[in-house]
């Protein structure tokens, strides 16, 4: 199955990407309202799927739940471990309607949820329930979209089996509507300030709590959207270090590095593109900030070697 890396504009899909947005967050916070907290917020995420994004399984009860968006046939799918589904299409409909539908459709699997009904990491914030401007929904963008998130979401997996310290699952952030991986050294890190819009403190103090380097994709940031890779805090000479590959460079206005989607598109090997920014933008980090870098990383292909060693040596040739 190749599915490639899909042309996408960011100007071409404003008003879905909005209206999608919203309807993350209402997804992403019934999870948060039922999974207890987990390192920097990380069970509040969802999970790229072969068909879209899920909340993964939810506990409630005795039992467990999951939303999934299907991306493939644009559907809201709700299930619950008894048994009992519900669905519906994905079609232009304002905020407040689809989130009595999500609503609606969890009461009748026998599921209670309570959520804050306004968004987060967005200027303005208008109570889900209120919400009759958002409305524009586009399959065909939409579906691009989940393709560029498979595509990072394989090389994001692929380079997180670099390292054998703290690391995050890879997974989609609906705040601001990014897939995420991160590492982190295994140190505190000073107190974040804060400063997300409609967005408490404490929530960016918990996120940013470990020294990290972490690096993420995001319809943003490019004429296609960006990948990107920050560290926190950050090291002395960061901005400064050399990166690859060319056309990667460091924003100062956002303080991370930023890669253009299209230009990993557009490359003779976007894998490998891929690698070389998310490999040295966190040796970057790591050098500058000192990690203890023979301790947390390890090969990925470590177990490899020792397989050839045993199948050499159970066929005589150990010693050869």
């Amino acid at each position: 199955m190749q599915l490639g890396w899909p042309r996408l504009r960011v100007d071409e899909w404003a008003e879905t990407r909005d209206t999608l947005h919203m309807w993350m967050q209402i997804v992403g916070k019934v999870r948060l309202a039922h999974t207890p907290l987990i390192n920097h917020w990380w069970a509040v995420a969802l999970y790229p799927t072969p068909r879209g994004l899920s909340t993964s399984g939810i506990p409630y009860g005795r039992g467990m739940f999951d939303i999934e968006f299907d991306f493939v046939d644009h559907r809201l799918l709700m299930r619950e471990s008894g048994g009992g589904a519900r669905e519906f299409a994905l079609r232009s409909m304002p905020v407040a309607e689809f989130y009595d539908r999500v609503m609606g459709g969890l009461r009748e699997l026998g599921v209670t949820s309570t959520i804050q009904n306004h968004p987060n990491e967005v200027e303005v914030a208008v109570d889900f329930t209120e919400d009759f401007g958002h409305r524009a929904y586009d399959p065909s963008p939409v579906h691009r979209f989940w393709l560029q998130l498979l595509q990072a979401h394989r090389g994001f997996m692929e380079f997180r089996s670099y390292f054998g310290g703290k690391v995050s699952p890879v997974h989609f952030f609906w705040g601001a509507m990014d897939l995420a991986c991160t590492r982190y050294s295994g140190r505190a890190a000073p107190t974040h300030p804060g400063g997300a819009p409609n967005c408490g403190d404490w929530v960016m103090v918990e996120g940013y709590s470990g020294e990290l380097s972490s690096c993420g994709f995001w319809p943003g940031g490019g004429e296609e959207g960006a990948f990107y890779s920050y560290a926190y805090p950050e090291p002395l000479g960061y901005s400064d270090a050399p990166v690859s590959p060319e056309a990667a460079y460091y924003s100062h206005e956002e303080h991370e590095f930023l890669l253009p989607y299209q230009s990993v598109r557009r490359s003779a090997d976007p894998d490998r593109t891929l690698a070389a920014f998310l490999h040295s933008t966190y040796e970057a980090a790591a050098e500058l900030g000192e990690w203890d870098r023979a301790a947390l990383e390890v090969d990925p292909r470590r177990w490899e070697a020792q397989q050839e060693r045993a199948w050499r040596h159970a066929r005589g040739q150990g010693s050869r």
